[in-house]
């Protein structure tokens, strides 16, 4: 395991050697992550770790793959998904166009599954989707639309149990282990790299999704994205986070309802 002090200079060097600033990110989810890699990578001296990142810029980027990615998967906590599909999704109908943000969109597992509920909704001929992440990695995969086939029955239940009526193997091609998504959903997705902890908004969106991003972040950083948020959502749009996330501390709650149970909330004014 490696020291908090010897984390602190990890920071420290990363932001000094490259510009990116590591200081907002929760120090225990940021200390578990540099401890998976450091032991993932075989390395027994911290000092020997530190010079790889300072010194091999190649490294430098493997870090930061590793220490930002998230586990994602498709229609992930159904009854969210049912809750866009049944409540939300009606309502965005009712406009000429629909801009969506799926902010820390990581291998794009949920980007595939809000464009299978817009064309079921008849709403992605009208809709772009716009997916961003920090990791130019994941963004790569997620751009190709291409997912492993065993995980298609998990997923399959997942849609299912969110409301799914069609037959979900119709959305994809099987092929050599893999299962890749119909072109025509990916139509509608802008890929772009996207930093929330510098980064500015750049466009009104009528449903912004950042699901269990704002977990690995400080109080600070958290109340920085979420301003950022409403800074970019439409009067009358929606917000949707993860299950431990909440708006509740970093704005003005007279600004938003809370849709019953689930962690969205409605702009009203």
């Amino acid at each position: 395991m490696i020291e908090d002090i010897e984390l602190e200079t990890l920071i420290n060097d990363v932001y000094e050697y490259y510009g990116f600033d590591f200081s907002c990110y929760s120090r225990a989810s940021l200390k578990r992550r540099v401890n998976r890699l450091f032991h993932l990578d075989g390395f027994t001296h911290f000092h020997e770790f530190l010079s790889k990142v300072r010194y091999d810029s190649e490294y430098y980027k493997r870090m930061v793959d590793e220490i930002t990615v998230n586990v994602t998967e498709m229609f992930r906590d159904p009854a969210f998904y049912s809750v866009v599909r049944n409540e939300i999704l009606p309502l965005l109908g009712t406009k000429p166009f629909i801009r969506l943000w799926h902010a820390g969109c990581s291998t794009g597992e949920e980007v595939y599954s809000m464009a299978i509920m817009l064309k079921e909704a008849g709403l992605l001929h009208k809709s772009l989707i716009y997916a961003t992440d920090i990791n130019a990695t994941v963004l790569e995969t997620a751009k190709k639309g291409i997912f492993p086939l065993r995980m298609m029955k998990e997923y399959s239940e997942n849609y299912r149990t969110s409301g799914g009526q069609e037959d979900f193997s119709s959305y994809y091609i099987a092929n050599y282990g893999i299962a890749k998504f119909n072109e025509e959903l990916a139509e509608k997705m802008v890929f772009s790299q996207h930093n929330l902890v510098s980064d500015t908004s750049f466009n009104e969106f009528d449903l912004i999704l950042c699901r269990n991003v704002l977990i690995y972040f400080d109080n600070d950083l958290q109340k920085r994205v979420i301003n950022l948020f409403d800074e970019s959502l439409a009067v009358l749009g929606f917000l949707a986070l993860g299950t431990k996330e909440t708006i509740k501390y970093s704005i003005p709650m007279s600004k938003y309802k809370q849709l019953d149970k689930e962690k969205i909330w409605r702009k009203i004014k």
